[in-house]
């Protein structure tokens, strides 16, 4: 089996009827069974797909409660028969624990928005603008961006999440999520969220849990390298919509983050390598914003930053102290000097193409 999760309105729906061309409309084929339509829900209650069909694609099917036992039992019965593909935009690698376990018969891949560099994707002002979800980022007008932003993320809390989780005052988490756009780019306080919302420290760590499972936001650790005195225990905190951001600075620290998260997810669906995003930062708060481990060693770390600026002091202090074979100072100019081994400033666009599209 193949699972497909991403978040609400990211575009797989639309990918995996791609396997179904030919067919007008495609989400009529027998094939394509959600557990959004009503009509069809008594397939899954009576654990009754069909077997007559070489693909099935099954969509939004975590909201089933018994989605694992279901999926097993007709894989193992039938394995050879049909093969399956199975999409959700809360974190299907998360919901499979407890009842029985899917290990070992199915891969996981990770869907994300737009990123420079894909084809036909816009240019990078738009993607800045509009976010790099598919059907703002193309209608090309931030007032078509807001209204879909905001009936996304009243989907995301008043259906999915009442959907999946028991959650008591879901208005709560609205507010939550307009706290959180504040505080991209800097360490997450959990403390400071519980009492700007007053609710415990528990409660406000477990809401934005449960925002990362339904791919609204998600959060980077602290890289330790063993000769600095690094933080160990912050966090920072990204949008899967960067577009939601004010502040443009952290914007395009947020737009970069995401480039990052999805070239570690590709090499790790797609090769098995064990990919990790960090950060990095000591107690005398220098920073590097991001740092790329790759089974669990350094690959490259990246700086970002708007403006055209000298290369940032903390490249060189780092450089000295770290193993950290490259060092990049990303920004939206044109100016391209140094190198990666004592720091290499250079346009994103550049970055991505030279960097991140090649190692991908």
């Amino acid at each position: 089996m193949v699972f497909l999760g991403g978040p609400r309105q990211v575009g797989k729906t639309t990918l995996v009827l791609q396997f179904l061309k030919g067919v007008n409309p495609a989400w009529k084929h027998p094939a394509y069974l959600s557990y959004d339509d009503l009509t069809i829900r008594d397939v899954f209650l009576k654990a009754q797909l069909p077997t007559n069909q070489p693909i099935l694609i099954l969509d939004e099917i975590h909201k089933f409660k018994n989605w694992r036992q279901l999926l097993k039992g007709f894989y193992d019965t039938n394995k050879h028969l049909v093969k399956l593909l199975v999409t959700g935009s809360a974190r299907l690698d998360y919901y499979r624990k407890g009842g029985d376990s899917l290990v070992g018969r199915y891969h996981y891949y990770r869907l994300h928005p737009y990123s420079l560099n894909e084809k036909n994707c816009p240019p990078l002002a738009d993607l800045i603008r509009l976010g790099g979800f598919p059907e703002p980022l193309f209608s090309g007008s931030e007032r078509g961006y807001k209204r879909w932003s905001k009936e996304r993320t009243e989907r995301v809390v008043y259906q999915d999440l009442r959907d999946l989780e028991m959650v008591k005052d879901l208005s709560m988490i609205d507010l939550l999520l307009i706290a959180l756009p504040q505080r991209v780019g800097s360490p997450l306080s959990i403390k400071a969220i519980s009492e700007d919302l007053q609710v415990a420290f528990e409660t406000a760590d477990r809401w934005i849990s449960l925002l990362e499972r339904v791919y609204m936001v998600y959060r980077i650790s602290p890289y330790g390298a063993p000769k600095i005195r690094a933080v160990k225990k912050e966090q920072k905190l990204y949008f899967w919509d960067w577009a939601q951001i004010e502040n443009q600075g952290a914007r395009f620290e947020n737009l970069v983050a995401s480039h990052l998260l999805k070239y570690c997810h590709f090499i790790e669906d797609t090769e098995g390598e064990k990919m990790e995003l960090r950060f990095l930062r000591d107690i005398d708060k220098r920073e590097i914003d991001f740092v790329v481990l790759k089974n669990g060693k350094p690959q490259f770390a990246v700086e970002a930053k708007s403006g055209e600026k000298e290369l940032a002091k903390s490249i060189s202090y780092f450089r000295e102290r770290t193993t950290i074979p490259a060092f990049y100072q990303v920004h939206l100019g044109t100016k391209d000097y140094g190198n990666p081994k004592n720091g290499r400033a250079l346009p994103f666009t550049t970055f991505c193409k030279e960097i991140i599209q090649k190692s991908a």
